[in-house]
């Protein structure tokens, strides 16, 4: 076993050796150094694991020692040691990025402990994470077979992104490939149960609040005439991606609420999405609203009355106070709402439709260097995160705190990062989607997809006919026409796609903030 280099820096040395010899039978290697300007050279000269700093020495004190130390290797740990207890001092020494820091008189044991908290803190809770899981692993198996309802797929789903989350994080992918088994077994799963109840949901028999219901049952019930309230619709929000970008809203804001419910089918932004801002589903706004609506074979944006479909769902329900609505694709668009949102506080509802998040998953399937940053979940998340943290969407959320909005926040649909190309053949004016088709004649892989060939059933219009039909991707299926089936397979491998029936897809957010 490699001994742990450390580097102990104190003006009386000599008085620590009873130290190094606890230290060195328990692995660690120990320098002992006088001064701080000979530690600064030997941590330019050596590899040291971790550094043992007295804060008080003649010459360089601990603190300018400190400062030396970050300067030549921001990176290695520092311990500071002192007999002094003044706040300022430790104030400048966390400031400095200590990484722990202990009071004299110390004794081996308590050294040993710090050690360790630093050095082995990763591998600490990457051996508990493993444990926890292997313990959990059983559990979550068994409990597969005995989900009955959508609320018991809630929380099954949660408790895999719970696991997802924890287990990214360590540098042992073996755990994290035996959890993706398990997922890929859920998604499977999952597609049974929604072949089973989705039709009786979409004739309204009691199930998830889905699409068309979120608005009336979620969104309604939250305004209130004396308090604005800001409804941010970020467009292709996956669960995890909201549990990665929440931690960075708690300065400004709090979770008072969160519900959780279902996309329709298709999970894509034309009928999800519209079906939120009507509060109807697809055939009742293409009968209602024949000039607003688009089928996938008509021409022109099918996301252009959004606004129209949200005055007409607020006009039902009563509602009249003054609505706004905003859709954001490009930066100077949000940055002119952040500038404006005052002058928005007198109203009922702002509503703001936030495309980022989808045109990151879109761009990964043409830019190359999307691709390469986000090849898996892992990847993705972090991509979003990094994205949200400098975004105006957080400078947004925080403005609407600060002017004493309450905020909503939902999505349409989610993702899947699709691995299996599946052969789907149909004429041309079948819809492109790469996770559900419309069509008439459509032939495809029965083993891959759920089939509806009376659309009505899914209360989806019927735009092709008697012979009209749908098919949905399940798991993480994508299809790809016969002609140049590989080429196509291979460009949309490992790309964020929605439109299908899984988890990640179907199980979407609703979060109510308010400001701290």
């Amino acid at each position: 076993m490699n001994l742990i280099k450390v580097l102990w820096v104190d003006d009386e040395i000599e008085m620590l050796k009873p130290h190094f010899l606890f230290l060195k039978e328990r692995g660690y290697e120990t320098s002992p150094c006088t001064n701080g300007l000979d530690a600064l050279d030997l941590i330019q000269k050596e590899t040291f694991d971790i550094v043992l700093l007295d804060e008080n020495m003649p010459g360089l004190n601990g603190l300018e020692t400190l400062d030396g130390i970050k300067n030549i290797n921001p990176d290695l740990p520092v311990v500071m040691i002192t007999k002094n207890e003044e706040e300022h001092i430790m104030e400048e020494a966390i400031g400095a990025k200590i990484s722990d820091y202990l009071i004299k008189p110390v004794n081996p044991n308590q050294i040993l402990l710090s050690l360790k908290k630093i050095l082995n803190h990763k591998t600490l809770i990457a051996d508990k994470t493993t444990q926890n899981y292997q313990q959990q692993f059983k559990e979550i198996s068994l409990s597969l077979s005995n989900l009955v309802t959508h609320e018991d797929w809630i929380e099954h789903f949660k408790k895999l992104m719970y696991w997802e989350l924890e287990l990214e994080s360590l540098e042992d992918s073996s755990m994290f490939e035996i959890f993706e088994t398990q997922m890929k077994e859920a998604n499977i799963q999952f597609a049974k149960f929604i072949e089973t109840y989705y039709e009786n949901w979409m004739k309204g028999n009691s199930g998830p609040v889905l699409s068309h219901q979120v608005f009336r049952k979620f969104v309604f019930p939250e305004l209130n005439k004396h308090q604005p309230t800001l409804l941010l619709m970020i467009d292709n929000l996956r669960f995890d991606q909201w549990r990665t970008i929440q931690p960075e809203l708690k300065k400004y804001c709090k979770v008072a609420r969160e519900e959780t419910c279902f996309s329709i089918l298709p999970t894509a932004t034309q009928y999800a999405r519209n079906a939120f801002f009507a509060g109807l589903t697809p055939l009742e706004m293409s009968n209602r609203f024949p000039q607003w609506w688009k089928n996938d074979i008509d021409e022109g944006g099918k996301n252009v009355h959004e606004l129209d479909f949200l005055k007409a769902q607020c006009e039902r329900l009563g509602m009249e106070l003054p609505i706004s609505y905003h859709k954001i694709t490009q930066l100077n668009q949000s940055q002119q709402l952040i500038k404006n949102l005052q002058n928005h506080t007198h109203e009922g509802l702002t509503t703001v439709v936030y495309n980022f998040v989808d045109m990151i998953s879109h761009a990964k399937t043409e830019m190359e260097v999307i691709k390469e940053l986000a090849p898996d979940n892992k990847a993705y998340r972090s991509l979003t995160l990094s994205w949200f943290k400098n975004s105006p969407l957080k400078d947004l959320i925080k403005k609407g705190c600060d002017l004493g909005f309450k905020i909503l926040l939902t999505t349409d649909h989610g993702t899947i990062n699709v691995g299996n190309p599946s052969e789907v053949i149909g004429d041309k004016e079948t819809s492109i989607n790469l996770r559900y088709k419309s069509g008439k004649s459509l032939t495809y892989e029965s083993k891959d997809v759920i089939a509806c060939k009376s659309p009505q059933d899914y209360q989806l219009p019927s735009f092709y006919g008697i012979n009209s039909s749908f098919v949905f991707a399940k798991s993480d299926a994508y299809f790809i026409y016969k002609n140049n089936f590989n080429q196509y397979a291979k460009l949309f491998k490992n790309t964020f796609q929605h439109g299908g029936v899984s988890l990640e897809e179907i199980i979407i957010p609703f979060v109510v903030l308010n400001s701290r």
